[in-house]
């Protein structure tokens, strides 16, 4: 199954940036952006809330789900000087409830739906698929960064 080949080629590449050296890290892929620490605890936070929103969208009936300020959790949870091996942790454990999840409920359930609170109905096709072009796009900025 295609989702199942993209959460584990994406898992793969997030993680080998998880065992950039320290002095990498503060790298950023551009004037004002995000450094890629900070994209990294993002990315572990960010597939947290999806989580949930996976999970409440298999067990209830069109459950409301709501957005989150990442800006305003970068600086209220101190992404800079969060562990990184924590947040390492928890992309690693979210990354497998979601595959496991994908495997069994991506098919057979896909067509649930949820209403998030900004953007309206998705149905779990969707929040499965969001994993995926969320971390591409992250993923992106790194390589960006990389090369700065």
């Amino acid at each position: 199954m295609r989702i199942l080949e993209e959460l584990e080629r994406t898992s793969n590449e997030a993680l080998k940036y998880f065992e950039l050296p320290e002095s990498e890290m503060s790298k950023n892929y551009g004037p004002e952006k995000w450094n890629i620490k900070q994209i990294l605890v993002h990315l572990a936070d960010a597939e947290a809330v999806l989580l949930e929103r996976i999970k409440r969208t298999i067990s209830e009936e069109n459950p409301t789900v709501i957005g989150f300020d990442q800006d305003l959790w970068e600086e209220k949870l101190s992404y800079n000087t969060l562990p990184l091996e924590l947040s390492k942790e928890i992309f690693v454990a979210n990354r497998k409830s979601i595959s496991f999840l994908a495997k069994e409920f991506y098919q057979k359930e896909g067509n649930r739906i949820n209403t998030h609170n900004i953007v309206g109905v998705k149905t779990l096709k969707d929040e499965f698929d969001k994993v995926i072009w969320h971390s591409e796009g992250h993923l992106d900025q790194i390589k960006i960064a990389l090369k700065s």
